[in-house]
């Protein structure tokens, strides 16, 4: 194994003993620096995880957020619905009742506005 130029100057300029703590400090950096780097690797790993695990569970409650409004509104508007029947239903009931009850009166009701649509239309 051959020596790089700049290892066998500082080889040159300094005594085997300085030399060789100057190597096991320098291997020892590169070991701090690799565990540095798993570690940081394993942070960055534990953070992705984190958030996706948020990303999911907001995900998961918007969902179900919009799935209970929809079912709201579909319970609503169903509602709304019956009403306007109901009310629909009532209001031929009573205009049932009032022909029934007063046939003649209803006939001069709806001549009267007949008439009315037809003069307002004329002009």
């Amino acid at each position: 194994m051959s020596m790089a130029n700049g290892e066998t100057g500082i080889q040159n300029m300094t005594d085997k003993a300085t030399y060789d703590r100057l190597e096991k400090d320098v291997t020892a950096v590169k070991g701090d620096i690799a565990a540095l780097t798993d570690q940081i690797t394993d942070a960055i790993n534990t953070f992705a995880g984190t958030a996706k695990k948020q990303a999911k569970r907001g995900y998961k409650q918007a969902r179900a957020n919009v799935d209970s409004t929809m079912d709201e509104m579909s319970e609503r508007g169903g509602a709304m619905m019956d009403a306007a029947q109901n009310a629909a239903h009532s209001i031929e009931e009573t205009l049932e009742d009032a022909i029934t009850q007063r046939p003649l009166a209803t006939v001069g009701l709806a001549l009267g506005l007949g008439f009315l649509i037809g003069a307002t239309w004329r002009r």
